[in-house]
């Protein structure tokens, strides 16, 4: 037997009273009450047992026969709708109560029962019953459902977002300290070359008798000469024959004051690498600690939980589910930090079977007014097992993808990779990065880039973040001055609107009806220095616009004067809706130019939006 909990019991022993409820012969309640109970999954045994003691004590005995056998045959008319459908609507349930009822009336008084109603009771009273299933079920399931919490956790609220940003400030703080700490390198070369010129005049001049009458009269002519001969060395110049003639004629040790100096800007200069090195470090923790103050100001913006101010709308999508054979184990409504609904559910099927998961996507739609989506490697079917469904408003716009690679001649791999990611908050990624020179190093190094970019993505990190953190990484990584160009483009799916970040990349191309935007931008690509100012250029997407992504052996080798100008009149001249054609198509024109020949990895990304029905 189901174990049942005091409510459950409660409301079956209160069908018992309901079989004391009679009108003109008839008890429309007792075949509502029941059959809206039974809906709720309430133990059939006890509810019956308790439904047959109250109409054995209050009804005639006529009465009580026809509406034990109603119960009987309601139960079972129930339980095979479900069994076919996985679930069975109180609206059904109720024209079943009704129409057993009725001819069960109906068929007493042709066997002329006593106490039976007449055929326009019986009438009325089907029609009663079909009303009274549909309100007392949805106010049975109020009752059972009323007060229950939710079995995830409650967050603590206690001040988690003052702490976040006081831990950011402190971050950005120790960032301010490293970046002050490089400003005051790069200013203090002036001083350092003071100090060269003190420790060869402490080394050279100590020793010398003429120290005095070099150094002593003022102004002291030595001092311009030997100043001209080290900014000379400190610039990476010989010094010329003037300023060393210049020099013998105020210091007679004028040949050991070259030599000397020419020694210590050796030692200065390695140290100055190492320090420069040093240096970089430490636009590179500054880098990552302005990243790290971002992700916590990012995480101090909570999503707000609406169980409690949305409590009608939580049990109205229960409700629904149930009619359709799907119990809802938990459920959550989340507002997110951009305003939009966000369902985490966790379901089963009623009865063991399977259910689409669009069945539920449609009824809580239609709960919220929204159209709903689930993620992308989410199941189908909701079945006998409980699973945690997360459920997002669906996307105004779709995209479709396509790719055209060509390797350079004699090259077994390409240098260049590409990445279509759609992310489940309803952005889409389109990525492409060159590495440098050809083959596996550059591959691997290309790939490195994007597949970074991809996992602090799907991390929660924001594009900027991503991009900033990916590109500190690679710095600290700088292996043989080995770099990679980076061309991101983030289209949100919501509202089409199209941010494009170009780290070192060639020019990009937005086509519509009958015009071609190119977007070009000069930085140095991914891992050249620590601080990366790659600033987003935002561009409104409509429905059927392409965008177009190239690597720079695409355009460098057209060997035209305007390489940017002739890929745009080239893309305009392409008549197709098809992103994978018109990547196609484009490839096969450039090497039309290159004489068939691949002088460079090139690689084509074209990309289409389409709003949805």
């Amino acid at each position: 037997m189901k174990k049942m909990n005091a409510r459950q019991m409660m409301l079956c022993m209160a069908g018992s009273v309901m079989c004391s409820v009679g009108v003109m012969g008839c008890y429309p309640l007792v075949p509502a009450y029941f059959a809206a109970l039974y809906l709720e999954r309430v133990s059939g045994p006890v509810l019956l047992g308790m439904m047959y003691i109250g109409m054995f004590v209050f009804m005639p005995t006529a009465a009580a026969v026809k509406y034990a056998v109603a119960l009987v045959v309601v139960m079972g008319a129930i339980r095979l709708v479900e069994w076919a459908n996985e679930g069975c609507p109180s609206y059904m349930a109720g024209s079943m109560a009704a129409i057993i009822t009725m001819i069960l009336s109906v068929a007493g008084g042709l066997l002329e029962w006593k106490d039976q109603p007449g055929i326009l009771a019986a009438a009325l009273e089907g029609a009663f019953i079909l009303g009274a299933v549909i309100l007392f079920n949805r106010a049975l399931h109020m009752i059972l459902h009323w007060g229950r919490k939710a079995g995830v956790p409650e967050r603590p609220d206690g001040g988690r977002e003052e702490r976040l940003l006081g831990y950011a400030e402190s971050f950005q703080g120790l960032s301010q300290v490293f970046h002050s700490m490089s400003a005051a390198h790069q200013n203090g070369a002036a001083e350092e070359l003071g100090q060269i010129q003190n420790e060869l005049t402490g080394k050279i001049c100590a020793s010398c008798d003429a120290c005095a009458v070099c150094w002593e009269r003022d102004p002291a002519p030595l001092y311009g000469a030997l100043s001209g001969i080290l900014s000379a060395i400190w610039n990476g110049e010989t010094p010329g024959e003037e300023k060393k003639q210049e020099l013998v004629q105020y210091c007679r040790h004028s040949s050991d004051m070259v030599e000397e100096a020419v020694r210590v800007f050796e030692r200065v200069s390695l140290n100055r690498a190492w320090y420069q090195r040093l240096v970089e470090n430490r636009e590179v923790i500054a880098e990552q600690l302005d990243a790290m103050a971002y992700i916590m100001q990012d995480c101090a913006r909570e999503e707000k939980i609406l169980d409690v101010g949305e409590r009608h709308v939580l049990s109205e999508i229960q409700y629904r589910a149930k009619e359709q054979g799907i119990v809802v184990e938990e459920l959550h409504l989340i507002e997110a930090v951009d305003g939009r609904i966000r369902i985490d559910a966790v379901l089963k099927s009623r009865l063991g079977g399977c259910v689409a998961v669009k069945t539920f996507l449609t009824l809580s739609g239609a709960v919220l007014g929204k159209k709903l989506r689930t993620t992308a490697d989410a199941r189908t079917f909701i079945a006998k097992e409980p699973f945690r469904f997360l459920i997002y408003e669906d996307t105004a716009y779709r995209s479709v993808q396509g790719i055209a690679r060509v390797k350079k001649d004699e090259a077994k791999i390409s240098g260049d990779n590409f990445s279509f990611l759609e992310l489940e908050r309803g952005e889409m990624l389109l990525g492409l990065s060159d590495g440098m020179g050809s083959g596996s190093s550059a591959c691997k190094e290309s790939e490195m880039v994007l597949d970074l970019v991809e996992r602090f993505l799907e991390a929660g990190f924001s594009l900027e973040t991503a991009i900033r953190m990916m590109n500190s990484a690679m710095v600290m990584k700088g292996e043989n001055d080995i770099y990679s160009t980076l061309d991101l483009c983030m289209v949100n799916l919501y509202s089409g609107m199209a941010r494009l970040y170009k780290v070192g990349a060639a020019a990009a191309f937005i086509r519509r009806e009958d015009e071609v935007e190119c977007i070009a931008s000069e930085n140095l690509p991914v891992g050249a220095r620590a601080h990366l100012d790659a600033k987003p250029r935002e561009i409104q997407l409509n429905d059927g616009d392409f965008i177009v992504m190239v690597t720079d052996g695409v355009l460098e080798y057209l060997h035209v004067p305007k390489p940017e100008e002739t890929m745009r009149e080239m893309i305009l001249s392409i008549k197709t809706n098809n992103p994978g054609i018109l990547a196609k198509k484009i490839m096969d024109r450039v090497m039309l130019f290159t004489g068939g020949r691949a002088q460079d990895d090139m690689t084509v990304l074209a990309a289409c939006i389409w709003k949805k029905a």
